[in-house]
């Protein structure tokens, strides 16, 4: 079991795209400000807070609830960068590698959830090692 949640590298990458996604968020036009620019920073944020909460929490069903709120946190993001495509808020050259960003973490999260789903080999480890989770 890792000890902190920042040798994660779920945890790592999401930080990554969380602060790929502020830097995206200075160029959207003023007045989507307050619709889906703040939706796409609360979702971005959602996924490495949601992952360190979990990798805090003593069991491992408590842990797989917070992975499963991050993947869903993934998913939409995911959304509100298909919508900024669409809306044309940026050229897609832009959003597609933060796309594939997020789509590369979400089969993060969902090794990890499926590695604490399963039972323990080691019931003295309540947690797996996710460091493994390519």
């Amino acid at each position: 079991m890792s000890t902190s949640f920042r040798e994660l590298e779920v945890w790592r990458k999401a930080m990554d795209l969380a602060s790929e996604v502020y830097r995206f968020v200075r160029v959207m036009p003023k007045q989507e400000e307050y619709r889906p620019t703040a939706q796409l920073v609360r979702a971005a944020i959602s996924i490495p807070a949601n992952i360190a909460e979990g990798h805090a929490r003593a069991t491992r069903k408590e842990y797989a609830q917070f992975i499963s709120i991050a993947r869903g946190s993934a998913a939409e993001l995911d959304t509100l960068i298909e919508l900024a495509m669409r809306a044309e808020f940026a050229n897609p050259e832009v959003l597609r590698p933060l796309a594939e960003r997020i789509e590369h973490i979400s089969r993060m999260l969902n090794r990890l959830h499926a590695r604490l789903r399963d039972p323990p080999s080691n019931p003295q480890s309540p947690v797996p090692n996710p460091h493994g989770a390519p």
